[in-house]
Protein backbone atom coordinates (compact mmCIF):
# COMPACT_ATOMS: atom_id res chain seq x y z
CA UNK A 1 0.00 0.00 0.00
CA UNK A 2 1.02 3.64 -0.53
CA UNK A 3 1.66 5.06 2.51
CA UNK A 4 1.19 9.03 2.95
CA UNK A 5 4.15 11.28 4.18
CA UNK A 6 3.72 12.14 7.84
CA UNK A 7 3.28 15.62 9.23
CA UNK A 8 5.56 16.45 11.27
CA UNK A 9 5.25 18.70 14.73
CA UNK A 10 6.60 21.46 13.07
CA UNK A 11 4.70 21.39 9.68
CA UNK A 12 1.82 21.21 11.78
CA UNK A 13 1.97 24.45 13.87
CA UNK A 14 3.54 26.02 10.82
CA UNK A 15 0.09 25.47 9.31
CA UNK A 16 -1.19 26.36 12.36
CA UNK A 17 0.06 30.04 12.44
CA UNK A 18 -0.64 30.00 8.65
CA UNK A 19 -3.94 29.44 9.42
CA UNK A 20 -4.43 32.19 11.91
CA UNK A 21 -3.09 34.36 9.68
CA UNK A 22 -5.66 33.82 6.77
CA UNK A 23 -8.13 34.41 9.43
CA UNK A 24 -6.61 37.92 9.88
CA UNK A 25 -5.81 36.42 13.18
CA UNK A 26 -2.17 37.77 13.28
CA UNK A 27 -0.98 40.93 15.82
CA UNK A 28 -1.93 43.47 13.29
CA UNK A 29 -4.72 41.88 12.47
CA UNK A 30 -6.14 41.40 15.43
CA UNK A 31 -4.92 45.10 16.93
CA UNK A 32 -6.81 46.76 14.09
CA UNK A 33 -9.97 44.75 15.61
CA UNK A 34 -9.03 45.89 18.42
CA UNK A 35 -8.62 49.42 17.36
CA UNK A 36 -12.41 48.87 15.57
CA UNK A 37 -13.90 47.79 19.07
CA UNK A 38 -13.65 44.38 18.02
CA UNK A 39 -11.87 41.93 21.16
CA UNK A 40 -9.17 39.56 19.68
CA UNK A 41 -10.84 37.08 22.43
CA UNK A 42 -14.21 36.97 20.89
CA UNK A 43 -17.26 36.22 23.08
CA UNK A 44 -14.99 36.05 26.61
CA UNK A 45 -14.22 39.88 26.65
CA UNK A 46 -11.31 42.02 26.64
CA UNK A 47 -8.69 42.89 29.72
CA UNK A 48 -11.10 46.40 29.61
CA UNK A 49 -14.34 44.40 29.75
CA UNK A 50 -13.16 41.21 31.58
CA UNK A 51 -15.43 38.71 32.45
CA UNK A 52 -14.45 38.94 36.50
CA UNK A 53 -11.70 39.64 38.22
CA UNK A 54 -10.76 35.84 38.35
CA UNK A 55 -10.31 36.11 34.23
CA UNK A 56 -7.05 37.07 32.75
CA UNK A 57 -5.89 37.04 28.98
CA UNK A 58 -3.26 36.16 26.89
CA UNK A 59 -2.57 37.95 24.18
CA UNK A 60 0.86 36.83 22.00
CA UNK A 61 0.77 40.32 20.66
CA UNK A 62 0.46 42.26 23.71
CA UNK A 63 -3.36 42.99 23.62
CA UNK A 64 -4.25 40.80 26.83
CA UNK A 65 -2.98 41.25 30.33
CA UNK A 66 0.51 38.74 29.39
CA UNK A 67 1.25 37.36 26.48
CA UNK A 68 2.80 33.94 27.28
CA UNK A 69 0.89 31.15 29.37
CA UNK A 70 3.27 31.30 31.96
CA UNK A 71 3.21 34.33 32.64
CA UNK A 72 -0.01 34.67 33.43
CA UNK A 73 -0.42 31.11 35.89
CA UNK A 74 2.37 33.05 37.72
CA UNK A 75 0.50 36.41 38.04
CA UNK A 76 -2.41 33.97 40.14
CA UNK A 77 -2.41 32.61 43.09
CA UNK A 78 -5.09 30.26 44.75
CA UNK A 79 -8.34 28.27 42.95
CA UNK A 80 -10.58 29.55 40.85
CA UNK A 81 -8.70 31.57 38.01
CA UNK A 82 -9.57 31.23 34.49
CA UNK A 83 -7.30 32.19 31.21
CA UNK A 84 -8.20 33.01 28.17
CA UNK A 85 -6.18 32.63 25.19
CA UNK A 86 -5.86 34.26 21.94
CA UNK A 87 -4.95 32.40 19.09
CA UNK A 88 -1.40 32.06 18.53
CA UNK A 89 1.27 30.13 19.09
CA UNK A 90 3.05 30.28 22.63
CA UNK A 91 6.74 28.03 22.02
CA UNK A 92 7.15 27.82 25.94
CA UNK A 93 6.99 25.27 28.90
CA UNK A 94 3.83 25.96 31.22
CA UNK A 95 3.75 24.62 34.52
CA UNK A 96 0.72 24.92 37.06
CA UNK A 97 1.39 24.15 40.32
CA UNK A 98 -0.59 21.78 42.89
CA UNK A 99 -1.26 25.02 44.33
CA UNK A 100 -3.56 26.56 41.28
CA UNK A 101 -6.48 24.69 42.06
CA UNK A 102 -9.54 24.88 39.84
CA UNK A 103 -7.84 26.72 37.16
CA UNK A 104 -9.85 26.95 33.56
CA UNK A 105 -7.91 27.52 30.09
CA UNK A 106 -9.92 28.83 27.39
CA UNK A 107 -8.53 29.00 23.80
CA UNK A 108 -10.47 32.07 22.53
CA UNK A 109 -11.43 31.08 19.23
CA UNK A 110 -13.15 27.97 20.32
CA UNK A 111 -11.24 26.35 17.47
CA UNK A 112 -8.41 24.08 18.85
CA UNK A 113 -6.02 24.45 16.18
CA UNK A 114 -5.88 28.30 16.51
CA UNK A 115 -3.83 27.92 20.21
CA UNK A 116 -0.93 26.06 20.37
CA UNK A 117 0.98 25.73 23.68
CA UNK A 118 4.55 24.12 21.73
CA UNK A 119 7.89 23.46 22.31
CA UNK A 120 10.72 20.91 21.87
CA UNK A 121 11.86 19.05 25.24
CA UNK A 122 13.16 15.53 24.86
CA UNK A 123 14.19 13.11 27.64
CA UNK A 124 17.46 13.11 26.36
CA UNK A 125 17.81 16.94 25.57
CA UNK A 126 20.59 18.26 27.81
CA UNK A 127 19.74 20.85 30.41
CA UNK A 128 21.44 23.43 31.12
CA UNK A 129 24.42 22.98 33.71
CA UNK A 130 24.42 19.43 33.31
CA UNK A 131 22.11 16.31 32.52
CA UNK A 132 19.06 15.74 30.62
CA UNK A 133 15.59 16.37 31.19
CA UNK A 134 13.60 13.25 31.26
CA UNK A 135 10.36 12.03 30.73
CA UNK A 136 8.73 13.87 32.88
CA UNK A 137 11.19 17.36 32.65
CA UNK A 138 10.56 17.31 28.55
CA UNK A 139 7.12 17.94 29.05
CA UNK A 140 5.52 20.91 27.12
CA UNK A 141 2.73 21.43 29.45
CA UNK A 142 2.91 19.91 33.26
CA UNK A 143 -0.55 20.03 35.37
CA UNK A 144 -0.20 19.04 38.82
CA UNK A 145 -3.30 20.95 40.64
CA UNK A 146 -6.62 19.36 40.96
CA UNK A 147 -9.67 20.61 39.01
CA UNK A 148 -8.03 21.88 36.15
CA UNK A 149 -10.27 22.27 32.73
CA UNK A 150 -8.60 23.61 29.66
CA UNK A 151 -11.11 23.93 26.43
CA UNK A 152 -10.10 24.06 22.63
CA UNK A 153 -6.63 24.60 22.94
CA UNK A 154 -3.68 22.43 21.30
CA UNK A 155 -0.91 21.07 23.37
CA UNK A 156 2.05 19.98 21.31
CA UNK A 157 5.68 18.71 21.70
CA UNK A 158 7.31 18.87 17.92
CA UNK A 159 10.70 17.20 19.30
CA UNK A 160 11.48 14.73 15.87
CA UNK A 161 13.91 12.17 16.03
CA UNK A 162 15.27 12.86 12.81
CA UNK A 163 16.56 16.03 13.79
CA UNK A 164 18.39 14.60 16.47
CA UNK A 165 20.09 10.90 15.83
CA UNK A 166 22.64 11.50 18.90
CA UNK A 167 19.94 11.84 20.89
CA UNK A 168 18.42 7.86 22.47
CA UNK A 169 15.62 9.16 25.02
CA UNK A 170 13.57 10.20 22.37
CA UNK A 171 10.13 10.37 24.93
CA UNK A 172 8.79 13.58 24.41
CA UNK A 173 5.94 14.88 26.14
CA UNK A 174 3.00 16.91 25.04
CA UNK A 175 1.41 17.15 28.61
CA UNK A 176 1.63 15.58 31.67
CA UNK A 177 -1.50 15.59 33.51
CA UNK A 178 -1.30 14.55 37.58
CA UNK A 179 -4.16 16.23 39.46
CA UNK A 180 -7.17 14.86 40.49
CA UNK A 181 -10.72 16.19 38.34
CA UNK A 182 -8.90 16.87 35.10
CA UNK A 183 -10.98 17.82 32.32
CA UNK A 184 -10.53 18.23 28.67
CA UNK A 185 -12.74 19.38 25.90
CA UNK A 186 -12.04 19.48 21.95
CA UNK A 187 -8.30 19.45 22.63
CA UNK A 188 -5.72 18.36 20.36
CA UNK A 189 -2.61 16.24 21.99
CA UNK A 190 0.37 16.09 19.32
CA UNK A 191 3.73 13.95 19.87
CA UNK A 192 5.06 11.18 18.88
CA UNK A 193 7.01 9.23 21.74
CA UNK A 194 4.74 9.46 25.35
CA UNK A 195 2.58 12.83 23.85
CA UNK A 196 -0.08 12.53 26.75
CA UNK A 197 0.85 11.30 30.29
CA UNK A 198 -2.33 11.02 32.30
CA UNK A 199 -0.57 10.39 35.47
CA UNK A 200 -1.13 11.43 39.33
CA UNK A 201 1.11 13.44 42.13
CA UNK A 202 1.96 10.05 43.83
CA UNK A 203 1.46 6.28 43.99
CA UNK A 204 -1.36 6.02 46.80
CA UNK A 205 -3.59 9.03 44.70
CA UNK A 206 -5.62 7.90 42.20
CA UNK A 207 -6.33 11.13 40.03
CA UNK A 208 -9.23 11.19 38.25
CA UNK A 209 -9.20 12.80 34.24
CA UNK A 210 -11.71 12.82 31.66
CA UNK A 211 -10.89 13.80 27.96
CA UNK A 212 -14.17 14.24 25.78
CA UNK A 213 -14.24 14.96 21.40
CA UNK A 214 -10.72 15.30 21.81
CA UNK A 215 -7.51 14.26 19.22
CA UNK A 216 -4.19 12.82 20.48
CA UNK A 217 -1.70 11.43 18.20
CA UNK A 218 1.92 9.75 18.14
CA UNK A 219 3.49 6.99 17.61
CA UNK A 220 4.86 4.88 20.88
CA UNK A 221 3.18 4.70 24.25
CA UNK A 222 1.75 8.13 23.41
CA UNK A 223 -1.18 7.48 25.91
CA UNK A 224 0.20 6.38 29.05
CA UNK A 225 0.47 6.71 33.17
CA UNK A 226 -1.35 5.57 36.12
CA UNK A 227 -4.29 8.41 36.25
CA UNK A 228 -8.00 6.98 36.23
CA UNK A 229 -8.32 8.35 32.94
CA UNK A 230 -11.87 8.02 31.18
CA UNK A 231 -11.43 8.98 27.27
CA UNK A 232 -14.97 9.14 25.45
CA UNK A 233 -15.60 10.12 21.85
CA UNK A 234 -11.46 10.66 21.37
CA UNK A 235 -9.60 10.28 18.00
CA UNK A 236 -6.03 9.11 18.32
CA UNK A 237 -3.86 8.52 14.99
CA UNK A 238 -0.88 6.50 14.71
CA UNK A 239 1.78 8.02 12.57
CA UNK A 240 3.88 6.44 10.53
CA UNK A 241 7.41 6.20 10.68
CA UNK A 242 10.78 6.12 8.21
CA UNK A 243 13.39 5.15 10.72
CA UNK A 244 11.84 1.56 11.25
CA UNK A 245 11.58 -1.22 8.61
CA UNK A 246 8.74 -3.25 9.85
CA UNK A 247 6.54 -3.65 12.68
CA UNK A 248 4.95 -2.53 15.03
CA UNK A 249 5.93 0.74 15.14
CA UNK A 250 4.28 1.43 18.44
CA UNK A 251 1.37 1.12 20.78
CA UNK A 252 -1.14 3.49 21.49
CA UNK A 253 -1.39 2.99 25.12
CA UNK A 254 1.03 1.80 28.15
CA UNK A 255 -1.36 2.19 31.21
CA UNK A 256 0.64 2.03 34.64
CA UNK A 257 -2.03 1.39 37.16
CA UNK A 258 -1.53 1.00 40.69
CA UNK A 259 -2.39 -2.24 41.59
CA UNK A 260 -4.64 -0.34 44.88
CA UNK A 261 -6.75 1.49 41.79
CA UNK A 262 -10.30 -0.36 40.82
CA UNK A 263 -10.23 1.43 37.72
CA UNK A 264 -7.26 2.96 34.86
CA UNK A 265 -8.20 3.81 31.80
CA UNK A 266 -11.36 3.43 29.67
CA UNK A 267 -11.86 4.19 26.38
CA UNK A 268 -15.26 4.63 25.15
CA UNK A 269 -17.18 5.62 21.74
CA UNK A 270 -13.82 7.25 20.52
CA UNK A 271 -11.75 5.61 17.42
CA UNK A 272 -8.62 4.18 16.45
CA UNK A 273 -6.97 5.82 12.97
CA UNK A 274 -3.30 5.25 11.54
CA UNK A 275 -1.02 6.77 8.97
CA UNK A 276 1.00 3.59 9.04
CA UNK A 277 0.74 0.33 6.91
CA UNK A 278 -2.04 -2.05 8.20
CA UNK A 279 -1.43 -4.32 11.48
CA UNK A 280 1.77 -2.24 12.31
CA UNK A 281 0.89 -0.71 15.15
CA UNK A 282 -0.16 -2.79 19.00
CA UNK A 283 -2.95 -1.28 20.76
CA UNK A 284 -1.45 -1.18 24.14
CA UNK A 285 1.08 -2.70 26.08
CA UNK A 286 1.42 -2.68 30.19
CA UNK A 287 3.99 -0.36 31.90
CA UNK A 288 5.22 -1.51 34.82
CA UNK A 289 7.23 1.23 36.12
CA UNK A 290 10.59 0.52 38.20
CA UNK A 291 9.29 2.48 41.19
CA UNK A 292 6.16 0.33 41.25
CA UNK A 293 6.50 -3.22 40.43
CA UNK A 294 3.24 -3.94 42.00
CA UNK A 295 1.27 -1.96 39.70
CA UNK A 296 -1.24 -3.66 37.74
CA UNK A 297 -1.75 -1.88 33.95
CA UNK A 298 -5.64 -1.50 33.29
CA UNK A 299 -7.51 -0.29 30.21
CA UNK A 300 -10.74 -1.27 28.75
CA UNK A 301 -11.22 0.09 25.27
CA UNK A 302 -15.29 -0.34 24.61
CA UNK A 303 -17.93 0.60 21.61
CA UNK A 304 -14.61 1.47 19.63
CA UNK A 305 -13.99 1.92 15.94
CA UNK A 306 -10.64 0.60 15.43
CA UNK A 307 -9.12 0.89 12.17
CA UNK A 308 -7.04 -1.04 10.06
CA UNK A 309 -3.55 0.29 11.58
CA UNK A 310 -4.40 -2.30 14.85
CA UNK A 311 -3.22 -5.73 14.66
CA UNK A 312 -6.32 -7.37 15.31
CA UNK A 313 -4.38 -10.96 15.27
CA UNK A 314 -2.15 -10.03 18.16
CA UNK A 315 -3.32 -6.51 19.66
CA UNK A 316 -1.34 -6.96 23.34
CA UNK A 317 2.13 -7.48 23.72
CA UNK A 318 4.72 -7.24 26.57
CA UNK A 319 6.86 -4.51 27.76
CA UNK A 320 8.77 -6.41 30.05
CA UNK A 321 9.14 -10.27 29.85
CA UNK A 322 8.33 -10.07 33.55
CA UNK A 323 5.21 -8.64 33.15
CA UNK A 324 3.62 -10.12 30.36
CA UNK A 325 0.24 -8.34 29.39
CA UNK A 326 -1.88 -11.36 30.26
CA UNK A 327 -1.51 -10.77 33.95
CA UNK A 328 -2.52 -7.31 33.45
CA UNK A 329 -6.29 -5.86 33.14
CA UNK A 330 -6.75 -5.30 29.43
CA UNK A 331 -10.23 -6.06 28.34
CA UNK A 332 -12.24 -4.76 25.38
CA UNK A 333 -16.45 -4.81 24.53
CA UNK A 334 -18.20 -4.61 21.17
CA UNK A 335 -15.43 -2.44 19.53
CA UNK A 336 -15.67 -2.33 15.75
CA UNK A 337 -13.90 -2.01 12.23
CA UNK A 338 -10.95 -4.33 10.83
CA UNK A 339 -8.38 -4.11 13.94
CA UNK A 340 -11.24 -5.49 16.47
CA UNK A 341 -11.86 -8.48 14.75
CA UNK A 342 -11.54 -11.85 16.69
CA UNK A 343 -9.65 -14.33 15.00
CA UNK A 344 -7.56 -15.54 17.77
CA UNK A 345 -10.13 -15.38 20.85
CA UNK A 346 -7.26 -15.33 23.74
CA UNK A 347 -5.37 -12.82 22.69
CA UNK A 348 -8.51 -10.73 22.85
CA UNK A 349 -10.40 -10.64 26.05
CA UNK A 350 -14.05 -9.76 26.45
CA UNK A 351 -15.96 -8.17 29.03
CA UNK A 352 -19.00 -9.64 29.76
CA UNK A 353 -22.34 -7.77 29.31
CA UNK A 354 -22.56 -8.00 33.06
CA UNK A 355 -18.57 -6.78 33.31
CA UNK A 356 -19.30 -4.29 31.27
CA UNK A 357 -21.86 -2.39 33.43
CA UNK A 358 -18.96 -1.56 35.57
CA UNK A 359 -17.08 0.15 33.04
CA UNK A 360 -18.80 3.05 32.59
CA UNK A 361 -17.73 6.72 32.63
CA UNK A 362 -20.02 7.07 35.87
CA UNK A 363 -17.98 4.32 37.49
CA UNK A 364 -14.74 5.40 36.85
CA UNK A 365 -15.04 8.84 37.53
CA UNK A 366 -17.45 8.24 40.94
CA UNK A 367 -19.00 11.68 42.07
CA UNK A 368 -17.17 13.71 40.23
CA UNK A 369 -19.52 14.79 36.79
CA UNK A 370 -17.27 17.14 34.81
CA UNK A 371 -19.21 17.81 31.62
CA UNK A 372 -21.55 20.13 33.68
CA UNK A 373 -18.42 22.18 33.50
CA UNK A 374 -17.55 21.89 30.24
Amino acid sequence: MTVPAPVSRRSFVAASVGAALALGLSSQAQAQAHARGRSPFGRYGSPSARLDERTLYVHPGGLGDHTTVQAAVNAVSGSGYTLVIAPGTYRETVAVSVARTDMTWIGASGEARDVVVVYDNAAGTPKPGGGTYGTTGSATSLVQADGFTARDLTFANDWLRAEHPGISGTQAVAIKVQGDRSAFLRCRFLGHQDTLYADSTALGTFARQYYRDCYVEGDVDFVFGRATAVYENCHFRTLTRNDLAGAPYGFVFAPSTAGANPRGYLVTGGRISSEAPDAYYKLARPWVPSSDTTARPMLTVRGTRLGAGIDAVAPYTDMSSGFPWQDQRFAEYRNTGPGAVVSVPENRPQLTSAEARSHTREAYLGDWTPWKGC
